[in-house]
C-alpha cells in the first residue's frame, strides 16, 4: 500500500483541536482577569514559561533549517538568487507598510490629547530608561553591521539573537555545500537533527493553550480594561491599518502571484490563534516550517527565507513603528514636516530590521529610532507601555502573515511551488514534500 498522505490523521474530537484548545484558554484567562485580576497576574508563569519552551528551540531549529536548505541546493548561484529575491521583496513591501502606517496616523491622529489623559508612574520611566539604555546599544547603521556578526557563535544561540544565528547559518550551509559528496553524510545527520527537533516542537505544543492562557490572563489583570480607554483610539488605528494591509496590500500580492490569501489564512489559523494568544511570533515559527512545506513551497526555499523574513520582513513591527512615532509627535505637539517624515521612515528603514519578533522588542527598535533621530522626546514610550502588549499581538500576528505570503511568493519566482500540494492542503489533504522514509511509509501501510 503506498500513501502519498503526510501525517495522516483519523477524525479528532473538537475538544484535541488546537485552535479550539488554544482559543477556549484565551476566553478562559481574559475571564479569570476580569473576575479576580491578582488571579491573572499571578498565571504569568506560564505565558513566560512557554515562551521560554519555544526560544529553546528557535536557535537550533533555524541553525538546522537554513543549513540544510543551502547545503540541499547545490547550486551556490540558486543560493544568491533566491536570497536576492527574498530581500527585495522584503524590502518592497516593509517599505510599503511604513507608508501606509504613516498615511493612517497621518489621518486619523490618534495621539492628539493622549498626554493630558494618560498618566505615567516611576515604574513607567524606569523602563523608559531601559529601553532607552539598550538602544543606544546600536547607534548607527556600521554598528548595526557589526552587530550582524557574532563575536561569540555560542553567545548568539545563548542570547538568541536571530540576525547573528542567521548570519553563521548561512557561512556553515555554505560551506557544507563546498564540501560536495564529502558533505552529504554532514547533511544527514543535520536533516535528522532537523526531524528530532520538530517533535520536541511537537511536544512544546501539547502546552501551547496553556501558555496562551497565562499570558492573556496575565495582559488583562495588569492593565485592565478601563485603563486602557484614553489609548483605544491608538489601538484600533493599529489593528485597522494591519488589516488593511492584511487584506488590500497582501491580498493583491496573493492574487498577483495566483493564490488564495483566505485559503492561505484558513490554512495557518492554528499558528495565528497560538500568536494572538501569546503574542509572539516565534511561537508559530518551527510550525510555519512545516506546513508552508506541505502548502507546495520547495523545502529549501521554505528553509532560506522563513528565518531570513523573521530579521528582514517584519511588516506588523514597521507599521506599528511608523505609527507609534507619529503618534508620540501628535502627543507632544511636535509638528513633523513631510520632510521628516520620510527621514525618519528612512531611519525605520534600518532599525526595523532584526527587531526582535517577540513582546517588547518593537519598544527598544522605537527607543533606538527616537534616539537616533533626535526630533522626539524618548519620554513618549512611557505613554505607549498600557497599550503595547495588545498591539503586540497585531504585529505579531501580521509578521507570521506577511513571512508566509514572502515565502510563497519567493517559490513561485523561483518555479518551485508544487500546485497539487497546494490544492491538497488548502482541502485538507496534505501531501508529503518529499518521498517518504521506508519506516514512516510503512506505519502508514500497517495502519
Amino acid at each position: 500500500m503506498n500513501l502519498p498522505l503526510a501525517g495522516f490523521r483519523m477524525a479528532k474530537p473538537i475538544y484535541k483541536n488546537l485552535t479550539f484548545q488554544v482559543l477556549t484558554a484565551i476566553t478562559i484567562g481574559v475571564l479569570i482577569a476580569v473576575v479576580r485580576p491578582s488571579w491573572g497576574i499571578a498565571l504569568e508563569p506560564l505565558g513566560k514559561g512557554f515562551i521560554n519552551l519555544v526560544k529553546m528551540v528557535v536557535g537550533p531549529i533555524i541553525f538546522l533549517t537554513v543549513v540544510v536548505g543551502i547545503a540541499s541546493m547545490g547550486d551556490l548561484k540558486k543560493v544568491g538568487r533566491v536570497g536576492l529575491k527574498a530581500l527585495i521583496y522584503f524590502e518592497i513591501v516593509t517599505t510599503v507598510a511604513l507608508a501606509i502606517g504613516l498615511a493612517v496616523a497621518n489621518v486619523s491622529k490618534p495621539g492628539q490629547g493622549v498626554r493630558d489623559r494618560v498618566k505615567t508612574t516611576a515604574s513607567d520611566a524606569a523602563k523608559v530608561a531601559d529601553y532607552t539604555k539598550k538602544a543606544e546599544e546600536k547607534k548607527s547603521f556600521s554598528d548595526f553591521l557589526l552587530h550582524v556578526i557574532p563575536d561569540n557563535v555560542f553567545k548568539a544561540f545563548a542570547e538568541g539573537d536571530l540576525l547573528q544565528i542567521v548570519f553563521f547559518s548561512v557561512l556553515f550551509g555554505v560551506a557544507v555545500s563546498g564540501l560536495g559528496p564529502k558533505g552529504e553524510p554532514i547533511v544527514r545527520a543535520l536533516e535528522h537533527l532537523t526531524e528530532a527537533m520538530f517533535r520536541v516542537v511537537a511536544l512544546i505544543m501539547k502546552v501551547a493553550p496553556l501558555g496562551a492562557l497565562g499570558a492573556m490572563a496575565y495582559t488583562v489583570g495588569t492593565f485592565g480594561i478601563g485603563a486602557l480607554l484614553p489609548l483605544v483610539k491608538l489601538m484600533a488605528c493599529v489593528y485597522l491599518t494591519m488589516a488593511l494591509f492584511i487584506f488590500v496590500i497582501l491580498w493583491g500580492i496573493c492574487r498577483l502571484f495566483r493564490f488564495s490569501l483566505f485559503h492561505y489564512l484558513r490554512y495557518i489559523r492554528e499558528e495565528i490563534l497560538l500568536v494572538l494568544g501569546t503574542s509572539s511570533s516565534e511561537s508559530a515559527l518551527p510550525r510555519m516550517i512545516e506546513k508552508l512545506e506541505l502548502l507546495g513551497c520547495q523545502r529549501d526555499v521554505v528553509r532560506m527565507v522563513i528565518p531570513a523574513g523573521y530579521s528582514f520582513n517584519l511588516d506588523g513591527t514597521s507599521i506599528y513603528l511608523s505609527m507609534a512615532v507619529l503618534f508620540i509627535a501628535q502627543a507632544f505637539g511636535v509638528h513633523l514636516s513631510i520632510w521628516q517624515q520620510l527621514y525618519i521612515m528612512a531611519v525605520l528603514m534600518l532599525t526595523s530590521k532584526g527587531a526582535a519578533a517577540v513582546t517588547g522588542g518593537g519598544f527598544i527598535t522605537l527607543a533606538a529610532t527616537l534616539a537616533a533621530t533626535h526630533v522626539l522626546p524618548v519620554e513618549g514610550l512611557a505613554l505607549l507601555l498600557g497599550v503595547d502588549r495588545f498591539m503586540s499581538e497585531a504585529r505579531a500576528i501580521t509578521n507570521l502573515i506577511g513571512n508566509g505570503v514572502a515565502t510563497i511568493v519567493v517559490s513561485k519566482m523561483e518555479g518551485e511551488f508544487d500546485e497539487a500540494r497546494y490544492q491538497a492542503a488548502i482541502h485538507g489533504h496534505a501531501l508529503a514534500p518529499a518521498p517518504l522514509s521506508p519506516e514512516l511509509a510503512a506505519d502508514i501501510a500497517a495502519s
